[in-house]
């Protein structure tokens, strides 16, 4: 019997129904209050105040993976790009007050694998899953010509809330607050097209080779550590607040495109600089390595790449201690890397020692 039209031009329905059963189970743990409808429909719903919110504001966010998605069909790793999806969306809801309750995904490939498009997304369900946050749809998109087989890119779409008056904007940040970096897991999911140059133009190391920062882990398996999810710690932080019902925190920026120069200063005031000291914090392996093979100066390494800090918060200086307590309780590595000073012009970070950032 002739296969049809569709399949004859490089698209394969039954693939793609396979792989909606496969990832059914992954997709069905992600559900949480809220959740009105399954996969499989044309749309989902969702129902704030099911979810237990009187007033929300809603909040959005999308992203994807960039060029890291390259490194994972290079070396067939596929089961962490999912979760580098998820946590690049929701770490930014979080940044503002939001809780993630859910997500949708967009994977877009030449010809469809099931088995890999299987670990694709089950990497976006324990993102989900580890967020609190439900997966209640996506799409998948088998386009021949577009992408070579093999290929594939990936985009996440997230929606949180967060009760009114609630928001995190940064509007109280003033001068003599306390920044407090959250150590990262990794390099996350910026700066790979980099990161590729200069694996692949460096003799000696290939993605299957020992990564010289981890020997445990060929450098692929290295590289590809998925981004810090970062959620149910902050939005636990989130909740401490003065005898007036006002948050501790005053603002949270997540370092991605840009390092640490242009993502902190997107949540100061007017007439306020961030003061960092590079002496504060540790710059781990994976990032010493990469600025010395790549000779990166110490300026590119803090606006390219995020220096072993994922994530900014900034709070005022009596309640410094009180935070970092709480996150690191809550399992992360908190360190006390700068100040907020006065300024004339628009905000801007400022990096003592940032020679140190090369070393």
């Amino acid at each position: 019997m002739k296969q049809s039209a569709y399949k004859d031009a490089g698209v394969d329905i039954d693939a793609g129904a396979e792989l909606v059963e496969r990832i059914k189970p992954a997709v069905k743990a992600t559900m949480r209050s809220g959740v009105m409808s399954g996969i499989g429909g044309f749309g989902a719903f969702f129902d704030p105040k099911e979810a237990g919110y009187s007033d929300p504001i809603l909040v959005s966010a999308t992203d994807g993976v960039g060029t890291k998605i390259k490194i994972a069909i290079d070396t067939g790793i596929h089961d962490t790009v999912g979760i580098d999806l998820v946590a690049m969306c929701v770490n930014d809801l979080i940044v503002q007050g939001a809780e993630p309750l859910f997500f949708l995904d967009y994977f877009a490939c030449g010809k469809l694998d099931v088995d890999a498009a299987a670990a694709i997304v089950g990497g976006i369900a324990k993102g989900c899953k580890d967020s609190g946050c439900a997966l209640i749809g996506g799409e998948t998109a088998e386009m021949p010509g577009m992408y070579a087989d093999g290929d594939y890119d990936l985009a996440g779409f997230t929606v949180g809330a967060v009760e009114r008056g609630e928001q995190l904007t940064g509007a109280n940040i003033s001068e003599g607050d306390v920044i407090l970096g959250l150590a990262a897991s990794g390099l996350h999911s910026n700066g790979f097209s980099l990161v590729r140059k200069i694996v692949e133009t460096t003799q000696g190391y290939s993605y299957d080779s020992p990564a010289p920062f981890d020997e445990s882990k060929t450098m692929g398996q290295a590289l590809l550590t998925p981004t810090k999810l970062y959620v149910k710690s902050v939005l636990s932080a989130i909740k401490l607040k003065d005898e007036h019902g006002t948050p501790l925190i005053k603002g949270i920026a997540n370092i991605t495109g840009g390092g640490l120069i242009e993502n902190i200063p997107r949540i100061l005031p007017e007439g306020t600089d961030a003061q960092l000291n590079a002496q504060n914090w540790c710059l781990p392996p994976v990032f010493q390595w990469l600025a010395d093979k790549g000779s990166i100066a110490p300026e590119d390494m803090a606006v390219t790449l995020n220096c072993g800090i994922g994530m900014v918060i900034i709070v005022n200086k009596e309640n410094a201690d009180v935070i970092s307590e709480k996150l690191t309780s809550e399992g992360e590595t908190v360190m006390k890397i700068g100040y907020i000073k006065a300024s004339n012009g628009n905000p801007a970070v400022h990096i003592d020692n940032i020679d140190l950032l090369g070393c």
